[in-house]
């Protein structure tokens, strides 16, 4: 599901980066493992909640991301992938089984988003949660502890049409770049 329009500056607690630098897994997997140690310190069950629909090539970041963590990684606690995607119709039943499923969760949100030209190709990640549907015009709740934010095309005019002409290229590009990273975090992982 399509996260808020990121126009804005980026926070001090957030990370930004251009997935076409060469070190840009081993940098987000670096910021990953800050966010996930903090969950292991708290003694909190991580969960990977990957958000978007197979429907939209721009707003299928979420289960392609989910389904790549789901190929190379056997932790279990990752929620959205192609064969079952987390959406604008299922989100917040999905929410609440997670809160169900686990006493104390913490989430990492990882959803598609909209931005300035300059930015697309970018991932932002940081603590907080994020409002996917926003850049749509759809009221969700916001969910997430945690986020990882892929921009996928350019925000401002005719959001629906512009997910549906987005290049799969880029958001496979950004899918794999964002599994690696989630996984190498998820192996130093102790909880």
């Amino acid at each position: 599901m399509l996260n808020n329009i990121l126009n804005f500056p980026i926070s001090p607690s957030e990370f930004k980066l251009n997935i076409n630098q060469p070190t840009a897994i081993y940098d987000m997997a670096t910021h990953l493992r800050a966010i996930m140690n903090e969950a292991a310190l708290s003694q909190q069950d991580l969960v990977i909640l990957c958000i978007g629909t197979d429907r939209s090539t721009g707003d299928s970041l979420g289960p392609l991301t989910g389904s790549k963590l789901r190929s190379f990684n056997s932790y279990p606690h990752i929620y959205g992938t192609l064969d079952d995607p987390i959406h604008a119709t299922n989100l917040h039943d999905n929410i609440q089984s997670i809160q169900t499923n686990f006493s104390h969760p913490f989430i990492i949100a990882v959803d598609a988003c909209l931005g300035r030209l300059e930015s697309v190709g970018c991932v932002s990640l940081g603590r907080g949660s994020l409002k996917p549907g926003a850049a749509v015009k759809k009221d969700l709740p916001a969910v997430g502890d945690a986020y990882v934010s892929g921009i996928v095309n350019v925000s401002g005019f005719m959001e629906h049409l512009v997910l549906q002409s987005t290049r799969l290229s880029l958001v496979m590009k950004m899918a794999d770049t964002i599994a690696h990273a989630v996984s190498y975090g998820l192996r130093t992982y102790t909880h």
